[in-house]
């Protein structure tokens, strides 16, 4: 195949999972039980009242949260991967997730468990396992950088988790318990609106600082010395890009709760479609992963009468998945 031609496959296959989001964004809209199950008939829209009301004020907030979902997830697992250059870390990483889990569960413990308690709590102590893990690592005296940064995350998650367990131990079993428990496995099925408004300011800004910082991702994935040769100040532009992915990631999960897999498998298979170089992969996974989970909300809302744990599906999926690119190839990418 000529070189020219090879350099332009990468491009017309974003083209093409663009297309394919546009496509889920619409068909997704029209998936659910009402009517009638799997399918609302768009001349429902014209004639019912109810359902026109049920897809513009339940359906489309819900997309459109599955779909920043999957974009911050996947664009923060790609910023992690690289940045550590470890193939096994995702937007959970340095204690995030941990920390809004357990944010979550002493709102729903010690502070009424209502909808603003839960999400300011989480995304508070998400940041602060961001904190903790940052300033633990500058402690450490062992290794580089890298792995300061590493060893620091794990000792956070496993506080935080250790924390979360506590919390259940003391939760009320009738009431609060549950609502832990439904709440780290995630779920849209509450989203609205205004959901989707407060996230937006946080996410929109996150996600194009780290599509415009793409390109600096290939820089930093290298050894300290190496980019710092070539230009580059590792610690500024390697913080800017781990507050951002942080800040995006804290703004969802403290809607949705946990939610999986998705920033850990997507950034492979984007990598097995389009290149290892950051500058497509990065654009890949958000779209790729925006695919995954619309289709893995689609499928918790419209496969039974009752919802199933978005959290539930994307783990499923994603191990899945995960499974399939170890047997198949490993897990490297195209060059």
């Amino acid at each position: 195949m000529p070189k020219e031609e090879e350099q332009k496959r990468p491009s017309r296959r974003l083209l093409l999972i663009f297309g394919l989001v546009i496509i889920c964004l619409g068909a997704s809209l029209f998936l659910g039980r009402y009517p009638k199950p799997y399918l609302t008939p768009p001349a429902a829209l014209v004639d019912s009242d109810l359902a026109r009301s049920l897809v513009l004020h339940l359906r489309l907030p819900r997309v459109l949260m599955a779909f920043l979902l999957g974009m911050v997830l996947s664009a923060s697992g790609t910023v992690f991967q690289m940045l550590f250059r470890n193939p096994l870390v995702d937007s959970g990483f340095l204690g995030v997730s941990q920390g809004a889990a357990f944010g979550a569960a002493l709102a729903i413990v010690f502070m009424g468990g209502t909808a603003v308690a839960v999400q300011a709590s989480a995304a508070s102590f998400a940041f602060l396992g961001l904190a903790c893990s940052y300033f633990l690592a500058r402690r450490i005296r062992l290794g580089g950088w890298v792995l300061r940064l590493v060893l620091a995350g794990i000792a956070v998650s496993a506080i935080y988790s250790a924390g979360t367990g506590g919390l259940k131990y003391l939760a009320d079993p009738q009431k609060q318990l549950p609502d832990i428990t439904f709440w780290m496995l995630g779920g849209l099925w509450s989203i609205g609106w205004s959901d989707v408004l407060h996230v937006l300011p946080v996410v929109i800004p996150s996600l194009a600082i780290l599509v415009l910082m793409r390109w600096r991702l290939n820089l930093l994935s290298m050894r300290d010395e190496t980019a710092f040769s070539l230009g580059v100040a590792p610690g500024r532009e390697r913080l800017v890009l781990l507050v951002a992915a942080v800040a995006s990631t804290a703004a969802v999960i403290s809607k949705a709760g946990q939610v999986a897999w998705v920033g850990l498998i997507i950034p492979h298979i984007a990598r097995r479609v389009v290149g290892s170089d950051a500058q497509r992969t990065l654009p890949a996974a958000v779209l790729l992963g925006s695919i995954f989970v619309l289709l893995c909300d689609d499928l918790a809302r419209t496969a039974l009468s009752g919802e199933i744990p978005l959290g539930i599906l994307t783990s499923l999926l994603g191990a899945v998945l995960f499974l399939g690119l170890l047997i198949s190839r490993g897990l490297g990418a195209r060059q």
